[in-house]
């Protein structure tokens, strides 16, 4: 029986549910432009392979060819600031994206399509929804980043992407999930594209289809979401986004002075050894031992719960580390200090890499207790810049990251923690790696690396 009172709350109900798909399909305001007719291809022209593009029913139909490369059907127009929405199904596993602020040019690569690609992605992997630059540096926002996003794509079925590209910053979401934020200023304006992922020579993968329909964009008036606590990468060196400063992110060195930094054991920083310029914290090369010229270098303040990002490069054979947790009290005179370590190291160039246990000296490991994984694809080419993060959660479970992908984990002062101390070079410290705060180091052991984007956020 349908209470009055039951009446008003399925009333409430069904208004909440009408509100909710509202708002993961529009955006708060301006004026929509659609960029299909539903009839056919006027106002888009094919670019770089020869894969087929048709129009049934409403809909563009991209289908894979043999021998050919990416193919992308691009808009005649081309759009610097805009909010862009499509629904696409893929009724297969093939690959695909959308490419927004892309370019074709015959200076670069013969005309070569290049620029941001939204990505399409049914694979196991699950990246739909993750950023990535076509024909120029890879992957910019994989979704290992934010993996709540993975489970958005629906397989087989409709999907809608909303994407924002205003000033710096690209956003996207997947049916109404937030799946990746960027901010970069390679490129502030293009074309967009709908893409047919090459499949090489394989006749069996030939005639799958990926579906597009109500293509719209909106370019006066914008008007962003929300910003929310998806993770930023930000590749403006030393600065802070405005969706990073509503997370809570600070910069831990401002990318101009030696402010918030001191030498390990001094009230000063050191007088030599390190250098700041064009925005880069540079410790130089010496005798490539520990202490090396400048000594080590560590944070004014101290930090418990934390999460770290900072940039990295180094030169062939270098060695260094970002510590954390580190006590001064341990050795009061020297300029080397004691902490856990994120390893930084030439894995292929420097002998450390073949001592200790299983890799536990390698780069982005925590040295000389716990190896990394194994991913290739994490690994960037030496002179190339690195993106490191540590993050130490409130419970004491820690994270190892670099380039995107989580390289260990391991939870601080369990059991099993405690045992490889035990085995350890640090077996003498007292109370090593439990304390609840310490200084953030930068180390110098010799050899030349720099560093930037040093941000931190509180936990």
């Amino acid at each position: 029986m349908n209470t009055p009172f039951m009446k008003h709350v399925i009333f409430i109900s069904l208004l909440v549910l009408s509100m909710t798909e509202m708002a993961v399909g529009q955006p708060s305001s301006g004026h929509w432009e659609s960029l299909f007719n539903g009839k056919n291809l006027e106002g888009w022209h094919q670019l770089n392979g020869h894969a087929d593009y048709t129009v049934k029913n409403g809909e563009i139909v991209g289908s894979t060819v043999i021998n050919t490369p990416n193919s992308f059907l691009a808009t005649d127009k081309t759009y610097g600031d805009f909010i862009l929405e499509v629904d696409f199904k893929v009724d297969s596993d093939m690959n695909s994206g959308i490419q927004v602020r892309s370019e074709s040019t015959p200076e670069y690569e013969n005309g070569r399509v290049h620029g941001y690609q939204v990505e399409i992605d049914p694979s196991a992997r699950a990246w739909s929804g993750g950023i990535y630059d076509e024909a120029r540096r890879g992957w910019l926002y994989p979704l290992t980043y934010h993996p709540a996003a993975q489970k958005a794509f629906k397989q087989g079925q409709w999907n809608h992407y909303h994407i924002e590209c205003i000033g710096n910053t690209i956003r996207t979401w997947v049916n109404g999930v937030p799946a990746a934020s960027l901010v970069d200023t390679m490129t502030p304006r293009g074309f967009i594209a709908l893409q047919v992922h090459s499949i090489g020579n394989d006749p069996s993968k030939a005639g799958e289809h990926i579906f597009f329909r109500n293509i719209r964009i909106q370019t006066k008036n914008l008007h962003a979401r929300p910003f929310d606590n998806t993770y930023v990468v930000n590749l403006i060196p030393n600065t802070l986004s405005a969706q990073e400063k509503y997370q809570g992110i600070a910069l831990l060195w401002d990318g101009k002075t030696k402010n918030g930094w001191r030498g390990i054991n001094k009230k000063s920083f050191p007088d030599e050894g390190w250098t700041i310029g064009d925005g880069i914290l540079t410790i130089h090369a010496s005798n490539g031992e520990q202490e090396g010229s400048g000594g080590d270098i560590i944070t004014d303040k101290e930090y418990g719960a934390f999460e770290l990002q900072f940039a990295f490069k180094f030169t062939k054979g270098a060695n260094s580390g970002v510590k954390y947790f580190v006590k001064e009290s341990y050795d009061a005179k020297g300029m080397s200090g004691i902490g856990l370590e994120y390893q930084i190291l030439d894995d292929a160039n420097h002998p450390d890499a073949k001592l200790g246990r299983n890799g536990d000296r390698t780069l982005s490991s925590l040295y000389d207790l716990i190896p990394r994984k194994n991913i290739p694809a994490a690994m960037h080419k030496i002179g190339e810049w690195n993106h490191g993060r540590i993050i130490v959660y409130r419970d004491g479970h820690v994270e190892h990251w670099l380039n995107g992908y989580k390289m260990l984990e391991y939870q601080k002062g369990s059991k099993e923690f405690l045992d490889l101390i035990a085995i350890s070079k640090y077996k003498h410290w007292k109370n090593f790696g439990l304390w609840k705060e310490g200084h953030i180091l930068l180390q110098d052991h010799g050899s030349e690396v720099s560093f930037r984007d040093i941000k931190i956020k509180v936990l």
